[in-house]
């Protein structure tokens, strides 16, 4: 499908480009040009052959933007998508009891077909928020990749491997599953998978749950799988004191430094939280070139602690930003994390200008797609996929317009995105979504996962 997108204001998120006025030509599901609408351009040439390219083209669907802004679409790095179940039902309790009293009995209620159904509700949200692909760990990858695909979400996988859970066996079959097998089939020695139009959605990165749900033994095998593959590995890292204080009773180093000694990020990798980092810590990050995935809602909400954003950016460690899961935070919304992310690092360091709102909007998006391995969805450019979403800048919260960059961190809503497409597909577009799935029914469905899931519990 050729697609027109005119009459916008364009943040392409490439370095040291600022919004221009234009239009985006996308053919299938990738850019065909991006067009700025001035005069002196730089490279004629090249502005002359897009305007030529867009001439020879019959357009499926032109849109009018109105003068509203197209940008790439957030990347929401870190989630639990198929925990929508329990939003709102274990909240108000710190970390460990909120794990052990509330969420894993609960989860060992769920089927992977609630996981489908749950992580399907999930995605509405996402969308509505202008994301554009997820990071997600939970329970079944399956489930998750099906709800994924079948409704248009792009999706990086991630093991939630533990000692309870999974197996590095698992681990292995799907990383081949994802990564390696085309055509949608695998040798039947490994695996066999269901061939579905949007497979290309979805990709799968090597994980575990922590440090502190997974044996050492387990963890060593994580490491030798990661040097097998040559794969950066990403876990939960450092998210409360007890974690790390219990990780040095046990092994007489942090976790980070810890799972280093063990080979764990040979290739790199990432932590999401990353809350109470030492200076050894930071060195690993450095070091392997480690993304830190910051969840300010979460950490917030669950009384963690606040991350040292402004430290890793001074030491040139890469942030990304994730909502975390719908019970640790409840809201899948990147506005209010970015939000967070520099006003909590302002208040840490005591210094208003300490997290400058343009950096932050890079960790959303350019930065997300890196630490997801998701390059040709960072930016707006020719070739680039076409996850494009649009801001509705006639609001009032958005108006007057002097630093659009900036009014999207600070005074941004997602009551302002208009328009979420992913691969070139538009998935949401003026409150209503095209995901081939009636939202009724899928809030039907996770309703009555609920009521089945609650009898005969008390919480």
């Amino acid at each position: 499908m050729n697609i027109r997108l005119y009459n916008a204001l364009i943040l392409t998120m490439e370095e040291n480009r600022p919004v221009f006025r234009g239009e985006i030509l996308i053919r299938d599901e990738k850019i065909l040009a991006v067009i700025e609408e001035r005069s002196g351009c730089e490279d004629t040439g090249a502005r002359e052959a897009q305007i030529s390219c867009k001439d020879d083209v019959i357009w499926d669907v032109q849109i009018d933007c109105k003068g509203n802004l197209l940008m790439p679409g957030f990347k929401n790095a870190h989630t639990h998508s198929g925990m929508t179940f329990l939003r709102s039902m274990a909240d108000d309790l710190p970390l460990q009891e909120w794990l052990n009293d509330r969420v894993f009995p609960l989860e060992a209620k769920l089927t992977p077909e609630d996981i489908y159904h749950l992580s399907g509700l999930a995605i509405l949200e996402y969308l509505t928020s202008g994301v554009t692909s997820i990071f997600d760990m939970y329970l079944d990858n399956d489930a998750t990749a099906q709800a994924c695909m079948d409704m248009g979400m792009r999706c990086v996988l991630a093991s939630g491997l533990n000692d309870f859970t999974s197996s590095i066996e698992k681990m292995e079959m799907d990383y081949v599953k994802w990564n390696l097998a085309k055509d949608g089939k695998v040798d039947s020695t490994i695996n066999q998978i269901t061939e579905h139009p949007r497979r290309s959605l979805i990709t799968y990165r090597l994980a575990f749950h922590a440090e502190y749900t997974c044996s050492k033994e387990l963890l060593s095998q994580v490491a030798a799988l990661a040097r097998r593959y040559q794969a950066p590995v990403y876990t939960h890292m450092a998210e409360t004191i007890r974690e790390v204080e219990n990780c040095k009773h046990k092994y007489g180093m942090t976790p980070a430094v810890f799972l280093e000694s063990l080979g764990m990020f040979e290739y790199g990798g990432g932590g999401y939280h990353c809350v109470h980092m030492s200076e050894e810590d930071m060195e690993v990050f450095s070091r392997h070139g480690m993304y830190v995935i910051t969840n300010p809602g979460s950490n917030t909400k669950l009384a963690s602690g606040i991350a040292p954003i402004a430290e890793y950016v001074r030491r040139k460690i890469p942030v990304a930003i994730g909502t975390d899961g719908p019970a640790s935070n409840n809201c899948l919304d990147m506005f209010r994390e970015m939000f967070l992310v520099t006003g909590l690092s302002k208040l840490k360091e005591q210094d208003a200008s300490s997290m400058d709102a343009s950096k932050v909007l890079e960790m959303a998006t350019v930065n997300g797609a890196k630490a997801m391995g998701l390059g040709t969805s960072d930016v707006l450019a020719v070739g680039k996929k076409a996850d494009i979403i649009m801001i509705d800048l006639h609001q009032p919260n958005m108006q007057p317009i002097h630093n659009i960059p900036k009014n999207l961190v600070y005074s941004g809503s997602k009551s302002n995105v208009c328009m979420t497409m992913i691969g070139g597909k538009i998935l949401y577009q003026n409150g209503e979504f095209y995901v081939g799935e009636s939202p009724e029914r899928i809030y039907a469905e996770c309703n009555q996962i609920v009521k089945r899931m609650l009898n005969n519990i008390t919480l």
